[in-house]
């Protein structure tokens, strides 16, 4: 059932259901959703929260974890197919982050591989955390079939297509010369790998919490219920 919730009740509500969970390695939290949904905004709200808590908090983004720009782009810049399959490096996910604070895993992690800004990789140290840690990690294509196992709990936030591009020009204008290109960006690109991934991985049917962020002072939720992993 869809609940429209004042926002520092749905993160407080969200922070309790995280931190509830009770596993023998740090939580896994994969804030996936559409492009300029609020991904990042909703993980760095949750920070405080589960700090709060006393818990460590690992906060970390796809954005750095980029391929290169000549992968990237292999089918073409415009290429849905090539920002579904082609712009992360899903591997290096698993054994930098996920595998090492899963079950079984040393704690010990990376943060960042790839600066997708100057096309350079990152030279980082490992980080260990305390097993009772908290992974924040957004991005879009978190649910895909390949990482979806390595997630304890997995939110996924919606927003329509026009309010997307109308944060995308206010946001991206250091990425790109030109609104005109963004937008083309968004439209021949973005929406339609999106799309493509909502079709293919069907995210929304294996995430915990579905928000649509639309309207963010007070977002629509649904907080399916499921038995715990």
């Amino acid at each position: 059932m869809t609940t429209i919730l004042p926002r520092m009740k749905f993160l407080g509500q969200l922070g309790d259901l995280i931190l509830k969970l009770n596993r023998d390695h740090p939580i896994r939290v994969a804030i996936d959703g559409l492009d300029a949904a609020g991904k990042t905004s909703l993980a760095d709200e949750l920070t405080p929260i589960i700090k709060k808590s006393g818990r460590h908090v690992i906060r970390i983004s796809i954005d750095d974890f980029h391929c290169p720009r000549h992968e990237r782009y292999q089918r073409g810049e415009f290429s849905p197919e090539g920002y579904y399959y082609d712009s992360f490096d899903y591997q290096a996910i698993q054994k930098g982050v996920l595998k090492p604070l899963g079950p079984d895993g040393d704690c010990r992690y990376k943060r960042a591989l790839f600066d997708f800004r100057s096309d350079t990789s990152i030279t980082e140290p490992f980080y260990i955390v305390p097993q009772d840690a908290v992974l924040l990690m957004d991005g879009v294509f978190l649910l895909r079939p390949d990482l979806l196992e390595y997630w304890d709990y997995r939110i996924f936030v919606m927003v329509g297509n026009e309010v997307a591009l109308r944060r995308a020009i206010k946001r991206d204008h250091d990425l790109f010369p030109s609104p005109e290109l963004i937008i083309k960006r968004y439209k021949e690109r973005y929406f339609p790998g999106q799309e493509l991934y909502l079709q293919s991985a069907d995210p929304l049917s294996h995430a915990d919490v579905i928000m649509n962020n639309n309207t963010p002072e007070e977002p629509e939720v649904i907080f399916v219920n499921k038995i715990e992993r």
